[in-house]
């Protein structure tokens, strides 16, 4: 059989960086795509570099809400995405935490940023390039994320990016590779520096 061809990927945080940060997201109806996001998507679907999301989302660990609700607010986000010629190339989310209220979802799990769980996972459905991928998030969390795992990693100063950067960056023990105004500016940063790697 055949391999198909690596290609570099950018792996996205949800909330605060593709979607609007709402706090624990409990309803289909309550997500929003933040102001570019689907352009930015669109961009990477174009350059041929695989767009997958990667989003801790304890909030079923915390019984605000299941995973059915979780999957039906995916799929809510990926048909808004469609509207505008974009897609997801894979969507990967850690339901767990170790505080959680659900006993089978409080758990201290591998799959939680900044752990390396979900990328792993990616890696294993698809021909990612990781050597030349990176990450995108509004957390320093998501930087050392991406970080530990060889990737270079943007801030973005949506959701709480912009309060981290302002009030909390003496703390940070790593610096992002860049920070953006946003996603769609993170994403044109990582496509001119994916053309200056080569």
């Amino acid at each position: 059989m055949v391999q198909a061809a690596q290609k570099p990927c950018v792996f996205l945080d949800r909330d605060g960086c593709v979607s609007v940060e709402a706090g624990y997201i409990n309803h289909p109806s309550r997500i929003r795509l933040e102001r570019g996001a689907a352009q930015a998507i669109r961009m990477l679907n174009q350059a041929g570099v695989l767009a997958v999301l990667a989003t801790n989302q304890s909030g079923v660990a915390r019984g605000y809400f299941t995973e059915e609700t979780l999957a039906k607010t995916h799929a809510a986000l990926c048909r808004k995405l469609q509207r505008h010629g974009a897609r997801l190339d894979a969507l990967y989310y850690c339901p767990y935490h170790p505080n959680g209220a659900v006993p089978q979802y409080a758990i201290d799990s591998n799959l939680r940023k900044p752990n390396a769980g979900m990328v792993k996972r990616a890696c294993q459905d698809l021909p990612i390039d990781l050597a030349h991928s990176y990450m995108i998030g509004d957390k320093i969390t998501d930087v050392y994320f991406g970080h530990r795992i060889g990737l270079k990693s943007i801030l973005v100063l949506t959701g709480y990016g912009l309060g981290e950067y302002e009030f909390q960056r003496d703390t940070w023990t790593e610096q992002p590779d860049h920070i953006a105004h946003n996603l769609l500016e993170a994403v044109k940063w990582t496509l001119n520096d994916m053309k200056a790697r080569r």
